[in-house]
């Protein structure tokens, strides 16, 4: 089983953005406590970032015929990227929804997010430890499919 684990726009520059708000863990050290929990449940992880939506939607359409689920911190393209909201849903994949931040407590504007219709589940608010809690339920829920 492979999930995919994808993140968008400045999620590379965790570690040095607002600690207050994003944490002091880099996407690199997120990324490797996600494969130790892969791991550990029997599954392969396929992480990617960019910064461009673009790039980010043929991620998807490449890997999605692999992949038996996807993870992702879609970024500020949570608010107004309908086409990364569509490659989501036109993958056919369950979809979890993760944000360091809790989007609901913050400006206004952040707490809409296009992502959410096409997603199983959202994880908002818990930082890092919201990746690990939403790859758990991930396998669980499609261990439980097959």
């Amino acid at each position: 089983m492979k999930i995919m684990v994808i993140n968008g726009p400045n999620l590379n520059m965790l570690g040095k953005r607002n600690k207050a708000i994003y944490g002091d863990k880099t996407l690199a050290e997120i990324e490797a406590l996600l494969g130790k929990e892969g791991k550990s449940l029997g599954v392969e992880i396929i992480s990617f970032q960019s910064n461009s939506e673009g790039a980010l939607i043929d991620f998807i359409q490449q890997h999605s015929v692999e992949a038996s689920g996807i993870i992702i911190n879609p970024g500020a393209l949570t608010h107004y990227g309908f086409s990364l909201r569509d490659a989501l849903d036109d993958s056919g994949l369950p979809v979890i929804e993760v944000h360091l931040s809790n989007i609901y407590a913050r400006e206004k504007w952040r707490a809409k997010s296009v992502i959410a219709s096409t997603a199983k589940g959202q994880i908002s608010g818990l930082g890092w430890l919201g990746y690990v809690e939403a790859l758990r339920t991930l396998v669980g829920e499609l261990k439980k499919e097959t």
